[in-house]
């Protein structure tokens, strides 16, 4: 069996059946374009911090909490390495950039806590910048939740056996090769020193008002369900009732209308009248 990044071993639960799966998330999706109304009439702001295993399953629960919300209101900021004037900047000041404003989510693909760990294990930072991250996080994070952010911080855990297999299916898969990068596959031979850098970083940094909310993904659809299940649980929303518009009938025009002859446009080729055609060349055989 599989290590898994937690210090207590669980047996896997059983696959969640596609059907109750796509029912349990449209319903869940639902309930977040809600929660996003409330934010936006409120004035909240929220910052979610995903964080964990490479393959673990981030990136599809962000794209499936994210899937209907309306993207001038909700941000992903997956921030590359930082370039040589980020370099020489406080640590935290370009998170500190993407803060959300009055009725804003910011979602984290990977957050500050990238000192905790690829720095930490890769030895991307020195041992003094590591401990500074280590005593300053905590402080920053509650200075965030002070000035009334909502802050909530998910690890997705993942055993190694899955990460393997998920890497795999990465490599067989040439729409999502892209996701494979040398730093991922370093995840797999330096499996315990990532451990290690996790629960070290959990000490110091898993605080009340800040915790940090573990999320087992050995099954992904189970994952993303639990985890927007937990978000809206713990964001205290309401349904805001908005009037419906009325569609407004087209007024008739004073002078009749004539369209350009079509000749005069350019037009995308209809590809798909091929397609269309040659499924029904198949079916005559």
């Amino acid at each position: 069996m599989g290590k898994k990044d937690t210090s207590e071993q669980q047996n896997s639960p059983s696959k969640l059946s596609k059907r109750e799966y796509e029912h349990e998330l449209k319903r869940l999706q639902a309930e977040l374009v809600d929660m996003q109304q409330w934010v936006v009439e409120t004035g909240a702001r929220v910052v979610i911090v995903m964080e964990g295993r490479d393959a673990a399953g981030k990136g599809s629960a962000i794209k499936r909490i994210t899937q209907y919300l309306n993207p001038r209101t909700t941000r992903i900021e997956a921030l590359p390495a930082p370039n040589s004037r980020e370099k020489g900047q406080w640590y935290f000041q370009r998170y500190v950039e993407r803060l959300p404003t009055a009725g804003e989510i910011v979602i984290f693909d990977r957050s500050w806590y990238n000192r905790a760990g690829v720095e930490r294990v890769m030895g991307f930072c020195t041992s003094q910048e590591y401990r500074r991250f280590l005593h300053q996080a905590p402080i920053f994070e509650r200075l965030l939740v002070e000035d009334g952010i909502m802050l909530r911080k998910y690890w997705f855990s993942v055993s190694d056996e899955e990460q393997i297999a998920r890497f795999q299916s990465r490599l067989e898969d040439p729409l999502r090769r892209w996701k494979l990068s040398p730093m991922d596959l370093q995840s797999i031979t330096r499996w315990e020193d990532y451990s290690r850098a996790k629960d070290e970083m959990f000490i110091h940094t898993d605080i009340p008002s800040a915790p940090w909310y573990t999320v087992e993904s050995e099954d992904k659809k189970r994952s993303r369900i639990n985890v927007i299940s937990h978000l809206l649980s713990t964001i205290p929303y309401e349904k805001i009732d908005r009037p419906l518009p009325d569609i407004p009938k087209r007024p008739k025009s004073e002078r009749e209308y004539q369209r350009p002859p079509r000749e005069e446009f350019r037009y995308v080729p209809d590809v798909a009248a091929k397609l269309e055609l040659k499924r029904n060349r198949t079916k005559k055989k």
